[in-house]
């Protein structure tokens, strides 16, 4: 049931807006740090999920690093007060200037992603006299259970440093003295479910890992990136993911040494259930065909990723669930206003009969919801309220 209840004689803002229930966020970081601290794990909040204030006020307040993909967001994570030895830089196409931002800064460590890109650092770090720690992004060719569009550790994938080119790699590392190797990046895809995937992952690590230091190279850290999904079907059945079993899967098949630490990134995980995004009904209508729309306030510009990714969230008639009387069911689809026939929300689906004025809640939403808002067709950015605040 969405958090944002619908109170008798109350007025509901101007919609449509994103509603994040902060107590929840706290409950997920508790769970998610102690279930890590079991095994000595560091996590790192992937920026990229939400970037709303108050939001990484919790996520850094909980001791959590950054994980960033931008140099934009390497700022955003500083200018928020995360430590920049927590801070990890990935991303396929670093410009020259993030690079030498997140090199003033003093960041933990730069996830390499190709040969070329190692080059680079090595001689943007020589510029300011450094030496700076970078760890390997290796493409482990492991098929995960998801989207095509979130799945990144295939051989084909543009992310990472293909295995056939791992020789390479190190036979140039001797030709860059402003570039420290200090251990592996891995990261598979997101919104995986199947633990069975991270296992995979965890195996196909010890063998790259056991390559390298028999090559004489020093690991001190191993980045397994993130991915772990959230129920999006039942967010009251899970509204915290299973942070349990995700750890214990690499703790049961990750071979650690005693000196080196293992790092992940996760963002959807901590903030998706969090967050909702309310719209109202505009009009409803019925097509010729006999399908039955209703048409909402907010589109693909608040919530781009039904249209993105035929993404599914789960959808409630809050206006309906706040009556004494139980409205008819009947099929509906949901749709925005955006003048894109990708812009709907839910085709076909089982709904309470709907009506103009009806405010409605999409579920699911604190990750990849305000983070990829834009301006198409002029609208303005909506706008984040915030529940459970301390």
């Amino acid at each position: 049931m969405s958090k944002y209840a619908i109170k008798p004689g109350a007025t509901v803002p101007p919609t449509p807006f994103y509603y994040y229930d902060l107590d929840l966020l706290r409950r997920t970081l508790g769970v998610a740090t102690e279930e890590a601290n079991r095994y000595g794990y560091h996590i790192h909040y992937a920026m990229k999920a939400n970037v709303e204030r108050p939001i990484l006020e919790e996520i850094r307040r909980a001791g959590l690093g950054a994980d960033c993909v931008s140099g934009y967001e390497v700022r955003c994570a500083v200018e928020n007060g995360f430590a920049p030895e927590k801070i990890v830089f990935a991303g396929v196409g670093k410009s020259d200037g993030e690079i030498e931002y997140a090199i003033e800064q003093g960041i933990f460590a730069f996830n390499c992603e190709s040969l070329q890109e190692l080059e680079v650092i090595d001689g943007l770090a020589k510029a300011q006299g450094r030496r700076v720690n970078v760890a390997l992004r290796i493409n482990p060719d492991v098929r995960p259970e998801t989207h095509r569009y979130i799945s990144t550790g295939q051989a084909e994938s543009k992310f990472g440093i293909s295995y056939t080119e791992v020789d390479e790699a190190l036979a140039r590392l001797n030709e860059l003295p402003n570039i420290r190797i200090v251990g592996l990046h891995f990261h598979i895809g997101s919104q995986i479910r199947n633990l069975e995937s991270f296992a995979e992952l965890a195996e196909r690590v010890n063998e790259i890992a056991r390559w390298f230091e028999e090559r004489g190279v020093t690991l001190r850290h191993l980045n397994m990136g993130g991915g772990l999904g959230i129920d999006y079907e039942g967010p009251d059945e899970e509204p915290i993911p299973d942070f349990a079993g995700y750890f214990r899967t690499f703790h049961d098949h990750l071979k650690v040494r005693e000196d080196q630490t293992v790092h992940f990134e996760l963002g959807r995980s901590i903030v998706a259930q969090c967050g909702e995004l309310i719209t109202r009904v505009l009009f409803t209508k019925t097509t010729a065909g006999g399908a039955r729309f209703a048409i909402v306030d907010a589109g693909m510009t608040e919530l781009i990723r039904p249209a993105l990714y035929h993404a599914h969230h789960r959808i409630e008639n809050l206006t309906a669930e706040a009556e004494k009387e139980k409205r008819a069911m009947g099929v509906y689809s949901i749709a925005g206003p955006i003048c894109e026939s990708s812009d709907v929300f839910a085709r076909e689906i089982e709904f309470p009969e709907s009506r103009r004025g009806d405010v409605l809640a999409l579920r699911s939403t604190g990750a990849y919801g305000s983070i990829m808002a834009s301006n198409y067709n002029m609208r303005p950015i909506a706008p984040s309220i915030f529940g459970g605040e301390e």
